[in-house]
């Protein structure tokens, strides 16, 4: 057996997420088809990171195993024949047995893009997320200083996230506007069900100036969804990084949306 790491990018609008499920369109059942026409036998695969309804990505990784030889090459190409045009695949790699593109993940960085101007999108609908009123991205950023490190990230997880340990570490975050966008890059060790766009939703309340920056910090104390706002919308946020050990020989760069 051989186990192949492949990048994907995808447009998730009209997908329910990534994972495979009973009912709707997922990008993981969709990759799962192409390889498996490729590879003449089922394939199953796993991903970095599971991406909710309407949730993008430019630098998914995944990986399967197979008895069946292909060129890299063929494994890219022979599978995007295969793949509705929302989805493409971007490189292919053979990796050692105990690779896992989720376990053997160091980091991963989302970008969320805010559309900041009075009038909606049109060309960029569901590629942005639509925020009329002002935003402030310099307060936005000083707030989000606060969640970095390691912490108790209950208030910015989802109700219903499955994860053993709400703590993860933060490594970086930044916001910053070109023009009409405003970019919020986090950089973590892994993440919680709905975390980064609670942390948007959380932010963008500072950036409005309903709330002073401090705030962020009695949010993320309080160990409290109830008291974090609201969750901000999926269409905004993108996978653009995953981080694994040099000697994986899977060695990748931010791939980054800018409009």
């Amino acid at each position: 057996m051989m186990r192949i790491a492949l990048g994907v990018e995808y447009d998730g609008s009209g997908f329910c997420g990534w994972q495979t499920q009973l009912q709707g369109r997922a990008v993981q059942a969709c990759v799962e088809q192409a390889l498996s026409r490729v590879a003449n036998h089922p394939v199953s695969v796993v991903c970095a990171g599971r991406t909710d309804a309407g949730v993008h990505a430019t630098a998914q990784v995944i990986h399967f195993d197979t008895e069946s030889v292909r060129t890299a090459r063929s494994w890219v190409l022979g599978g995007n024949t295969h793949l509705p045009p929302e989805i493409s695949l971007l490189w292919a790699k053979e990796v050692d047995a105990d690779f896992s593109a989720r376990f053997s993940a160091r980091s991963r960085r989302y970008r969320y893009v805010i559309l900041n101007r009075w009038v909606r999108p049109g060309v960029l609908h569901r590629k942005v997320s639509w925020h009329h009123p002002p935003l402030d991205a310099e307060r936005m950023h000083a707030a989000g200083q606060r969640l970095l490190g390691e912490w108790d990230f209950t208030s910015f997880r989802a109700v219903g996230c499955q994860a053993k340990s709400p703590v993860r570490t933060l490594l970086s975050l930044s916001v910053t506007r070109r023009g009409d966008f405003i970019y919020l890059d986090v950089h973590a060790n892994a993440f919680l069900h709905h975390m980064v766009r609670n942390i948007a939703g959380v932010l963008m309340a500072v950036g409005e100036g309903e709330r002073p920056v401090e705030w962020v910090s009695e949010v993320l104390h309080a160990r409290d969804r109830t008291l974090g706002g609201v969750t901000a919308p999926p269409h905004g946020l993108y996978l653009v990084h995953v981080e694994y050990e040099p000697q994986s020989g899977i060695v990748l760069e931010p791939l980054l949306p800018e409009f």
